[in-house]
């Protein structure tokens, strides 16, 4: 899959495949949940992540960014461990940060994110735990 082309409603293993850098809105500091142990399932097997929270200067030994705009470097896929409710505004900062793909983790689903995705050509992805997905059908990023 070529994440300039992809589709909205994206295939996650093949959205997995090419991307190489995910940015992680609302990684958490706390190893027991899934907003700390998935994002670091992506990190053991390749992939560039990049924690963005508003409340910690570094997640999991990695540097956090308070938003996506202070993110550095171009994402490939935004992973979202927030509300539903937060998902569309996150949708509109992913877009003007020109990420490639909207990931809303398992229980996260929002028609709005969806709709601004595809106004902005980005991929979708919802209610999917991306971490769990790469260890299932055994994904890494491409070479």
């Amino acid at each position: 899959m070529n994440l300039t082309s992809a589709p909205v409603a994206a295939d996650p293993v093949a959205l997995l495949r090419a991307a190489k850098t995910i940015a992680v809105v609302g990684m958490s500091t706390d190893p027991s949940k899934p907003a700390s142990f998935a994002p670091a399932e992506l990190v053991r097997r390749g992939w560039t992540v990049i924690p963005v929270n508003p409340n910690a200067t570094e997640v999991g030994g990695l540097k956090s960014y308070p938003t996506l705009a202070d993110v550095p470097v171009p994402v490939d896929i935004v992973d979202v461990f927030r509300p539903s409710a937060d998902a569309p505004d996150i949708a509109r900062q992913a877009a003007a940060i020109g990420a490639k793909a909207l990931w809303l983790q398992k229980g996260i689903t929002s028609t709005e994110a969806r709709d601004v995705a595809a106004a902005a050509g980005m991929a979708f992805v919802e209610d999917t735990c991306a971490g769990a997905t790469s260890a299932h059908f055994d994904v890494f990023p491409s070479a």
